[in-house]
């Protein structure tokens, strides 16, 4: 797999690149010890543009923030610059650039149903005449937003004295109370300064009948798709008050319902194809060029039915709850609740590697249940030369490994400005290709360094940079960045 600008050259099989070292960059809103976090300040959506100059966030009280890259990446040419290209990279920094309002509680009087504000997913568009635009969506409405510079205009050239103004407008025998000729207009004058100002575009309400769990651009810069439990529709950006269902699982008795939509990705290169993931841990490869209604698939991908005993969980903790494709399309990366599993769009009999998450949760299934913790959504991210993946777990944690031919790469790192500090040892031994034991596997109950996990604090939502070895993960209401 290749693309990105570290590592071009496709690794060969049995050529696995070295483990990175990965490092502290970053952190925004960290919070000191014992401080209690509001929910509504939880970061609930991390995405990167496609140039990686830019980074959003969203959160449970409906905001979205926007950082921007802030370190000398473009060279301007001055001598200075040059000179510290003679050096090694410097790592990336972002800086503040705006935050918003994106979405605010709303009510459904006719199904007495609370619309949280909590951003479920943020997506990047194009970007035109050096304007950013990105979509946001809660649980019903999607949202069209533009965010640009605009010049601080100021209002200048008034009456400094009140003396040589007229009064109060007063007349008195019919002479004003001073002269006329001694009032100045004021004058508006836009200033070198800028400020970016975020105008809400478009509006796209009342598509959906169940909450939304994903949104994905088109690779033609023109439509996207929005999914919930039953349904996926496509959209035009330009028409909101339109779209085409093209994926439908109702069937016509509810009794009759045996799986949900969980994630849907456009194909990052092919505009016509789009993969959708199921509660029961099969992902689905559609052709929009098939037909209108996309109810029957190209391709299915699933894992083959193994001969040992399933359990009342077996079917939970195999629900996906993300998927995320390569950066040219070829690989496709799940997520369910203990696994990683990268999948090859042209081989369907099974998975090319699954990498154990944790291994040691299996026999605490039943308290994860009792508590709810088993429903967790963990997302996933894959680095934009395909040579790595990430996901998070419990305790802050998150794991990169290596899903190169041949590599055992694993490593486990905290949120928190020591992320080395729970490292886990990589495996003497690689695991076998497609095999449900996996690359991960550790000591049941305990993480890598003999640690009992926290499972309040959950790593959900993580992003890695499309260009370089950069991760971007929340941790509460913190956002955390480490670069390799």
């Amino acid at each position: 797999m290749n693309g990105g600008d570290d590592e071009d050259v496709v690794a060969a099989p049995g050529e696995a690149s070295p483990p990175l070292q990965w490092r502290f960059s970053q952190v925004f809103g960290e919070r000191s010890a014992g401080e209690e976090v509001q929910p509504v300040d939880m970061i609930s959506a991390i995405e990167f543009d496609h140039s990686g100059d830019h980074l959003a966030t969203g959160d449970r009280g409906g905001r979205v923030v926007l950082f921007e890259r802030s370190d000398a990446k473009h060279s301007s040419g001055a001598r200075k610059d040059l000179e510290e290209t003679d050096y090694p990279v410097r790592q990336p920094e972002f800086c503040y650039k705006t935050e918003f309002q994106s979405h605010d509680p709303a009510f459904d009087y006719l199904k007495s149903l609370e619309i949280e504000e909590k951003i479920n997913k943020i997506r990047w568009c194009q970007t035109a005449n050096g304007a950013l635009y990105l979509l946001s969506t809660n649980d019903k409405t999607i949202k069209y937003w533009k965010v640009q510079d605009k010049k601080i205009k100021k209002i200048c050239d008034i009456n400094p004295d009140p003396s040589g103004a007229v009064g109060n407008g007063t007349v008195a025998n019919g002479v004003p109370e001073a002269n006329i000729s001694s009032l100045r207009l004021p004058v508006v004058v836009t200033s070198h300064e800028s400020s970016p100002v975020a105008k809400c575009r478009r509006v796209y309400p009342h598509a959906h009948d169940y909450h939304i769990n994903s949104i994905s651009n088109n690779s033609d810069g023109e439509t996207f798709i929005s999914a919930d439990d039953l349904r996926i529709n496509l959209w035009n950006l330009e028409i909101s008050n339109q779209s085409f269902n093209i994926v439908d699982v109702k069937p016509e008795k509810m009794e009759d319902l045996s799986e949900v939509i969980t994630a849907a990705e456009f194909h990052p290169t092919h505009c016509n194809m789009l993969a959708y993931s199921s509660s029961k841990g099969s992902i689905r490869l559609i052709d929009l060029r098939q037909s209108a209604l996309c109810d029957s698939h190209s391709k299915l991908f699933e894992e083959p039915d193994t001969a040992g005993s399933k359990s009342f969980f077996t079917e939970i903790i195999a629900s996906v709850s993300d998927i995320k494709f390569a950066k040219e399309g070829r690989y496709l990366l799940s997520r369910d609740y203990m696994t990683l599993k990268l999948w090859d769009i042209n081989m369907d009999s099974g998975p090319v590697s699954t990498f154990q998450v944790h291994e040691y949760l299996k026999p605490k299934l039943c308290d994860l249940y009792e508590n709810d913790s088993i429903f967790d959504k963990f997302e996933c991210c894959i680095s934009g030369n395909g040579l790595r993946a990430a996901t998070g777990s419990y305790s802050n944690l998150f794991r990169v490994f290596g899903v190169s031919p041949g590599s055992t790469e694993t490593t486990t790192l905290e949120a928190s400005r020591n992320p080395m500090r729970r490292h886990v040892p990589v495996p003497s031994r690689p695991p076998r290709v497609g095999s449900m034991m996996g690359r991960g596997s550790e000591s049941p109950g305990v993480d890598g360094n003999s640690n009992a996990l926290d499972y309040t604090t959950k790593l959900l939502h993580l992003a890695w940079h499309p260009n370089e070895n950069s991760i971007a993960c929340a941790a509460g209401n913190s956002l955390y960045m480490y670069c390799a």
